[in-house]
């Protein structure tokens, strides 16, 4: 595997506090924390705790093995809202993530990254101190002002400078990145140093270095080294970097070589796959008198090699230390504490633990140079590079003031010396002669005293003065000067024309019902006067002749009669 497996579980503030774009740059944050970790079953698996009044298990511990769907899931995680209840959430993740891991009973490491903005409304200090009794390593990273750092410093291990990390605004939190991830990477071992115990690896102690190499006198005189020779086989498992190597680190050498081999081209340290491929490595190029460096990489080789241009005095054959301190973006040479150059570096990849790692060995082969060394390790630390001095370097002058020492034992009270002897009285000095009196001084003359003189008599009054003469007239002012006639104001603008209105013409009703009126009265009226005659009518037609009647027989009085007799519809004459 390339690292030791471990369980990170990141537990996330989901209140109201936080709104929705604070919580879509915690989930990009999220996202460039994790793209650094190899994700599966046999390496780091990823779970996620959002949380406000009540915690949901947003990614479950092991649920995805490639990091492509875990950034999937990451970036698809909706924002809840609600109130803040920190000591609920650290709680489940300790219970339902950790607790139910089947790789729990392995011994994996186990980490939960708290990341809140405000106060508990819930306790946190039991629910942390549960979950570290059930071994997990606990951070704390605080945003903004509304953040108690007590409460803080309850949720997160100890001691709170490794563990506590406080940002004003969620926009900070992409500046703790690196630094995150370097915390996240586990270094089992310390290294004690003159200041403090360090995190990292002591080479030359896991290398067992004090039995197979002759002990020699190192860069002073209070130093010891060790005589490598080529019988010596400085070799041993990578495992004795159990969770591989950290992100950042500081790589720390102080040796000697001599004869032909300060011209050769050999690896101070590198580590090999299983099948011997070169994974990282410190090379020392002699026929140039220049360093390289190589690690790995994404590249489809798996590994990138840098070459500082700049010579270095490591090639004299005298004590020296090289120190290189390597981040995400660059590695930077020092020697004997001179910054020498820095170059850049793509982005790396984790080790193999199952090969092996050597020390002073050719390129590209296994026997072992004769050379002598002092130290070798690795810090975890970059801030240790500060730290770090060549004070056992002859001749370096850089060096901090060292710490003074405990003050030392009083000394025994020394004997009571005898008394000296009397000093001789000196002789007493004549005394002076005092001088003569003088002779007094003659009195002064008797003052005269003058008596005044009597008061004279009144003046006459004077003359009253004449009235003083009038004054002349001032002369007018002169009129003064029109003012000037103000401009003519520029007309207002005009208004712009209104929109036109709408309209609209409603659907036709139903027709009303018709009208009903009250019912009229009738009235006789007068007679209307006579119409004119009216035309003649047309004539009519002849009628058929009649059928001749039977021979009457009559009165010749009455035929004379109806002879005589008109009807008005007749014709012809009148008899």
């Amino acid at each position: 595997c390339r690292t030791a497996p471990s369980d990170l579980v990141f537990i996330l503030d989901g209140s109201w506090s936080v709104v929705d774009i604070n919580f879509e740059i915690v989930k990009g944050w999220l996202v460039n924390i994790t793209t650094s970790f190899n994700i599966g079953q046999k390496f780091t698996q990823v779970g996620v705790v959002q949380y406000s009044d009540d915690p949901v298990l947003e990614i479950p511990l092991g649920k995805f093995s490639s990091k492509k769907d875990l950034i999937r899931a990451m970036e698809n995680i909706e924002y809840m809202g609600g109130n803040t209840r920190t000591g609920t959430a650290i709680k489940f993740a300790t219970d339902k993530l950790f607790g139910l891991s089947e790789r729990g009973p392995a011994g994996i490491s186990r980490i939960a990254v708290v990341l809140t903005d405000g106060k508990s409304q819930d306790e946190v200090l039991k629910a942390a101190e549960a979950a570290r009794k059930k071994g997990v390593i606990l951070f704390a990273i605080g945003v903004g002002p509304e953040t108690e750092q007590d409460e803080l410093r309850d949720i997160a291990n100890k001691p709170s400078s490794t563990y506590v990390f406080s940002v004003e605004d969620y926009k900070a939190i992409s500046r703790i990145i690196q630094v995150i991830r370097q915390k996240l990477t586990v270094c089992p071992a310390k290294i004690p140093t003159d200041s403090r115990d360090e995190k990292g690896f002591d080479i030359l102690l896991n290398l067992n270095l004090a039995k197979k190499a002759k002990k020699t006198q190192g860069s002073l005189f209070v130093n010891k080294a060790y005589e490598v020779t080529s019988a010596v086989d400085l070799s041993e498992a990578t495992s004795l970097f159990p969770d591989g190597l950290p992100p950042s680190y500081v790589f720390v050498a102080t040796l000697r070589y001599k004869g032909s081999v300060a011209t050769e081209k050999w690896d101070l340290w590198r580590i090999q796959t299983l099948d011997g491929e070169p994974q990282m490595a410190v090379t020392l190029d002699g026929l140039d008198n220049t360093v390289m460096f190589t690690t790995t990489s994404n590249a489809p080789s798996g590994i990138q090699t840098v070459k500082f241009s700049q010579q270095t005095m490591l090639f004299d054959e005298k004590w020296h230390q090289l120190r290189l301190l390597v981040t995400e973006e660059d590695v930077t040479l020092y020697v004997d504490n001179m910054e020498i150059e820095t170059q850049p570096l793509e982005p790396s990849v984790g080790i193999f633990i199952n090969g092996k790692t050597q020390v002073g060995k050719y390129v590209n082969k296994e026997a072992t140079v004769p050379f002598e060394i002092q130290k070798l390790r690795i810090y975890c630390d970059p801030a240790q590079n500060m730290r770090e001095t060549a004070c056992e370097i002859p001749g370096v002058y850089s060096c901090q003031k060292g710490i003074a020492g405990d003050p030392g034992q009083r000394g025994p009270e020394g004997q009571t010396g005898r008394p000296g002897q009397p000093g001789r009285s000196g002789p007493t000095g004549p005394q002076g002669i005092r001088g003569d009196t003088g002779p007094p001084g003659p009195p002064g003359p008797e003052g005269r005293s003058v008596s005044p003189g009597p008061q004279g008599p009144a003046g006459p009054q004077g003359l009253r003065g004449l009235p003083g003469l009038s004054g002349s007239r001032g002369h007018p002012g002169r009129p003064g000067r029109p003012g000037i006639i103000g401009l003519k104001g520029e007309p207002g603008y005009k208004g712009e024309k209104g929109n036109p209105g709408q309209v609209m013409v409603g659907d036709q009703g139903p027709p009303g019902p018709p009208p009903i009126g009250p019912q009229g009265y009738s009235k006789t009226g007068p007679p209307g006067k006579p119409g004119l005659p009216g035309q003649n009518g047309a004539e009519g037609k002849p009628g058929n002749p009649g059928v001749p009647g039977q021979p009457g027989v009559c009165d010749p009085s009455l035929c004379y009669a109806s002879m005589m007799r008109r009807s008005s519809f007749s014709k012809g004459p009148n008899y």
